[in-house]
């Protein structure tokens, strides 16, 4: 499976005879899955299923769903109102002789507000089963669309996240073989240490001796740290085609590399492996910013 971020976005449309819709969905990168849905009035009742189908294809980021539906296919029909209409006549007769003679004419009395109303005709249950059935499958069609934009996007953050790892495992390899962490080199700073502890007035017992010289031993060596450091750029590459989202993991290793280039800069006792750790600690908040719109 590859990366997938968790940025994307995609839209679909569908008809039926009363009118047409769109679904617009959009996702940016969240610490789980949220999802928020816009939906015109009556349409309520498609939220628990937008629901159940951004959850069975997404596992992280905050999902925005827009539905809007046009009626401007519905054919039009109209009604007279004729309690209205009747209550007019009766007026209109209840004035003769006050006023000039006279039925009232036709397109007068359609004039008057509410004498003509548009009519709704209620929908039966299969069409409303039927169209439930296609707002379904559009829904459908616009989320498979964000998966695949939401793919595009991880391939390309998989080649930046490939990068990154590729320039942490070069600086781990330059510390390696910087001065500092030769062989040659920590045998002449512990000894140079020992001269100084032997030297001491007044002079250090055997216990604290032996304690002084473990831990300058211990500090001074960073091997464990570089081992730790390639050992966890591995597993993020294994983990860049694994079969699962893997966001989550990738972050936990990152804040690993952190940590041992924390302490690889305060074991260093020269420039250059100070410079190598502090280019390691910016090439891994540079990969850390790309890990969190990974899915």
């Amino acid at each position: 499976m590859a990366l997938s971020s968790m940025t994307g976005f995609a839209r679909a449309t569908g008809s039926d005879a009363t009118g047409a819709w769109g679904w617009e969905a959009k996702s940016v990168n969240g610490r789980g899955l949220d999802l928020r849905c816009r939906l015109p009035a009556s349409f309520d009742h498609v939220e628990p299923v937008a629901r159940a189908a951004v959850a069975e294809r997404f596992k992280r980021g905050n999902v925005s769903l827009t539905l809007t539906f046009d009626r401007t296919k519905e054919p039009r029909r109209y009604r007279i109102n004729r309690a209205l209409l009747d209550e007019l006549l009766a007026l209109g007769r209840g004035l003769e002789g006050r006023v000039a003679e006279g039925a009232p004419r036709l397109e007068g009395l359609l004039a008057v507000p509410g004498v003509v109303e548009a009519a709704t005709e209620s929908e039966d249950e299969e069409h409303t089963r039927q169209r439930e059935q296609a707002l379904a499958a559009s829904l459908a069609q616009a989320l498979d669309r964000l998966a695949d934009s939401r793919l595009e996007e991880g391939a390309k953050l998989a080649q930046v996240v490939a990068d990154r790892l590729t320039e942490i495992a070069g600086l781990t390899d330059r510390a390696s073989a910087s001065a500092a962490a030769q062989p040659a080199a920590l045998r002449e700073r512990l000894q140079k240490l020992l001269r100084l502890l032997l030297d001491a007035e007044p002079a250090l017992p055997e216990e604290r001796l032996a304690h002084e010289a473990a831990l300058a031993a211990t500090k001074a060596d960073v091997s464990e740290e570089l081992d730790r450091l390639r050992m966890h750029v591995a597993a993020m590459r294994a983990l860049l085609t694994a079969p699962a989202p893997v966001g989550r993991q990738l972050d936990f290793l990152c804040q690993e590399l952190n940590r041992e280039a924390n302490t690889l800069c305060s074991k260093a006792t020269d420039m250059e492996l100070t410079r190598i750790g502090l280019a390691l600690k910016g090439a891994i908040e540079q990969l850390r910013e790309q890990i969190q719109n990974v899915e």
